[in-house]
């Protein structure tokens, strides 16, 4: 089969990593890809929001499957442009993206369905928000309703910091159109996991937990980024614990979108707290995380074209997926001055000195057969152990042999989840 994934981070660079052990794909492409996809896939000079260059590409070029990685696109509905001209295509149509492009209909969503969520309220109105904002309590979460490439998510420890990130958002507009509307939020404590699910409709097929870092700093410290880490298993939380999550919100989330008239297919990926009187929802994103994707498909066991088929076909239902036992860890390589402003450009050395890890690549370009930097992100460096305090080892010792100028990386990733 033909296959094209469009996106050119890490996320992309696990997908086409996962794809290409697959004996059914003969072609792989990605669109744009990076320096780090061009190992395992062909990589196409269109972007991601260039929807009709990704259609014509793909009739002229058979393409059996499209995979949509990132969450711009199908919340602009490249996934209703390619089905209109009957290519088939993974991911949620525009109305089911939703669900991620708009912080507002999802916590209306929870509230409706009896989802379990923080509690919250949404605002357009900058004043109105504010005087909100004054009776509530410290800390407290500040959210751009819209998409901000996952930095629009303030957790404001004082209420000068509140104060400022609504005004950043709603006034300064910091994230544009998508602070025309924020989500005042209660502040939920506790552990964090993530559950990333194949979805089609009512059948949900979970995939394995885990769990990312925020903060850019060790000690959770510093502002929020993408993800500068993650690991699975999580073998200080309950499957008690995964299973309500999964019975209490996940599914009935799912559920929620098909009742509304807006079917969900796709990798649903659910940010979860569990809190003292059990999980609550953060957010749902309508695709793949990242990083969370670099740890999870590396235990996947069963091919991933073959879910990602039986999804698009309607036949997940009866899709037996399996998983490794084995433990996962991910550390993020980032830029100085990430998640703020970075440098571009500069070389990165070591890559051919690792070994017995997975290198994806989410911020790198090839410059006269040269990897250089490119994001603020830049590599994900990813090693499966018997546990996770095997996986973590060789992950740090594999990250210790590259190199590029201002290069740092949380030192603690997974270090509560030894036991």
């Amino acid at each position: 089969m033909r296959v094209l994934v469009i996106g050119g981070g890490g996320r992309e660079h696990a997908i086409c990593w996962a794809l290409k052990k697959s004996p059914k794909v003969r072609e792989l492409y990605c669109a744009p890809g990076n320096g780090g996809i061009a190992e395992v896939a062909e990589c196409v000079p269109i972007q991601v929001n260039q929807f009709e260059e990704i259609g014509q590409f793909a009739l002229d070029h058979s393409i059996d499957l499209v995979v949509i990685g990132p969450d711009d696109p199908l919340s602009e509905g490249i996934v209703d442009h390619l089905e209109a001209k009957k290519i088939p295509v993974f991911g949620p149509r525009k109305n089911a993206a939703i669900l991620e492009a708009s912080k507002v209909f999802s916590k209306d969503l929870f509230k409706k369905y009896n989802i379990p969520t923080a509690a919250y309220e949404s605002f357009e109105n900058y004043d109105e928000a504010l005087s909100y904002l004054h009776k509530q309590q410290i800390p407290i979460v500040i959210k751009a309703d819209g998409l901000a490439a996952g930095k629009g998510v303030v957790v404001a420890q004082s209420m000068e910091e509140a104060e400022k990130a609504l005004h950043d958002i709603m006034v300064t507009k910091i994230f544009g159109a998508s602070g025309d509307q924020v989500v005042i939020e209660e502040f939920l404590s506790g552990q964090e996991m993530s559950i990333l699910s194949f979805v089609d409709g009512n059948v949900v097929r979970p995939m394995v937990p885990a769990q990312d870092h925020k903060a850019v700093f060790d000690d959770d410290k510093g502002p929020n980024t993408g993800g500068m880490g993650t690991y699975t298993p999580l073998p200080h939380i309950p499957q008690s614990i995964i299973d309500e999550a999964i019975e209490t919100i996940i599914k009935p989330t799912a559920a929620a979108m098909v009742s509304e008239g807006r079917s969900f297919r796709g990798v649903l990926f659910a940010g979860l707290m569990i809190t003292p009187q059990g999980p609550k929802t953060i957010e749902f994103n309508a695709r793949f995380g990242d990083p969370e994707t670099q740890v999870v498909l590396p235990r996947l066991k069963t091919d991933l074209l073959d879910i990602f088929l039986a999804a698009v076909n309607g036949h997940l239902e009866q899709m037996d997926i399996q998983w490794s036992d084995e433990a996962a860890v991910c550390v993020i390589l980032a830029s100085e001055g990430y998640p703020a402003f970075y440098p571009k450009g500069l070389p990165i050395e070591g890559l051919d000195k690792v070994k017995d890890a997975l290198v994806f690549h989410a911020g790198t370009a090839l410059k006269d057969g040269q990897i250089v930097t490119n994001g603020g992100r830049v590599l994900g460096v990813t090693a499966l152990g018997k546990d996770i305090a095997e996986a973590r080892e060789k992950a740090y010792t594999a990250a210790d042999c590259i190199r590029f100028d201002g290069m740092h990386y949380r030192s603690d990733i997974a270090k509560k989840a030894l036991v």
